[in-house]
């Protein structure tokens, strides 16, 4: 369950970014994940859940945005959809296909009281 290292993580980011905002209390947390990314996001707000508590960041509302996946097909030479990393390109079946995006996660934004 590496969600957990996720969720301490990303509490680092916050903890990190409130110091520098004389440690106000965090009201959100935004988050991007993309698709392809591997991060289960019931688990991973669960963790966060968790690691936020005597923080900051304790009770603050976890928002999650979803980045569809997508891939460059170099025998159609262009970007397609992907569900899964290995997928094969929707339109000519070929596996010659690079994730472009929904791999990345991120901390988008904080909202700050």
């Amino acid at each position: 369950m590496h969600e957990m290292s996720l969720a301490e993580g990303i509490r680092g980011i916050v903890e990190e970014a409130t110091r520098a905002h004389s440690g106000r209390r965090v009201d959100a947390v935004v988050l991007e994940i993309g698709a392809l990314a591997a991060v289960e996001v019931e688990a991973l707000s669960f963790c966060l859940e968790v690691v936020l508590r005597g923080t900051v960041a304790e009770g603050a509302r976890i928002e999650i945005e979803a980045i569809p996946g997508a891939g460059w097909c170099m025998q159609c030479a262009a970007t397609v959809p992907l569900a899964a990393l290995c997928d094969a390109c929707p339109q000519c079946g070929s596996y010659q296909v690079q994730a472009t995006a929904g791999t990345e996660m991120r901390v988008k934004a904080l909202e700050l009281e």
